[in-house]
């Protein structure tokens, strides 16, 4: 069965939500504050694979609830719920390890899509990790393992979220060549999905600050100013 944890306050959103992704076959808990979500989390021993929060939460809000969900996995996927005028709470939500965000309001539509898109990427790691899928990818000081998504420098594991996980494996099969923002974006969280280009770059300078020696200039990560990114060994 497909779980997803929600934290809701408005009880309107918070119902619209679990109806809806009731009916798109996922068993959803749901509750009205970070507190509670955590202690859900706990309770059923971290067996989720999504979450979807909102960043107005009382108490303590989404902000601080994504980052201990992820800081308690690394592969649980999990959305913001942010309003038009909380912009660079999308970025510090992303920056936390958030995968994506959805801005209020919503149609049914957007939302089942984004879930699904996401719990695709979950399924198809966790099927990887299950499976027996042993293939690496090399790269000088780096290994990529496509089992267990792990990835190592110097022999020194290095941890990714789903997001991460699955732009490291766009660059390392594709090392030399420029990837444009939309390519990435398509790639990633899928053709059909709304989430804007630079979600990408915020997913990108996470990446620099785990895997560079010195993030303000990448050796690894390059910039093509005005075309994209391209991975470098």
């Amino acid at each position: 069965m497909k779980r997803i944890l929600i934290a809701e306050d408005e009880e309107a959103i918070r119902e619209f939500e679990v109806i809806n992704l009731q009916r798109s076959g996922y068993e959803v808990i749901d509750t009205d504050n970070g507190e509670k979500a955590l202690e859900m989390f706990d309770h059923y021993n971290g067996d989720f694979d999504l979450a979807v929060l909102d960043i107005m939460l009382p108490g303590i809000d989404g902000m601080k609830v994504c980052k201990e969900l992820r800081k308690k996995s690394d592969t649980i996927g999990i959305i913001l719920l942010t309003a038009k005028t909380q912009e660079m709470d999308k970025i510090s939500g992303l920056m936390l390890g958030a995968d994506d965000y959805i801005t209020k309001p919503f149609s049914p539509s957007e939302l089942v899509a984004r879930v699904d898109a996401l719990y695709r990427r979950v399924a198809l790691n966790v099927m990887r990790s299950e499976n027996k899928f042993h293939e690496e990818i090399k790269f000088g000081e780096f290994v990529l393992n496509l089992k267990n998504r792990a990835l190592k420098k110097r022999g020194h594991i290095i941890e990714l979220t789903q997001v991460e996980f699955q732009i490291m494996e766009y660059f390392f099969s594709n090392p030399g060549t420029v990837l444009s923002r939309t390519q990435i974006l398509h790639h990633v969280w899928g053709e059909s999905n709304k989430a804007e280009e630079k979600i990408v770059d915020v997913n990108i300078r996470r990446l620099r600050m785990k895997i560079e020696d010195n993030p303000s200039f990448p050796q690894h990560i390059i910039t093509v100013w005005g075309m994209g990114y391209k991975w470098e060994n």
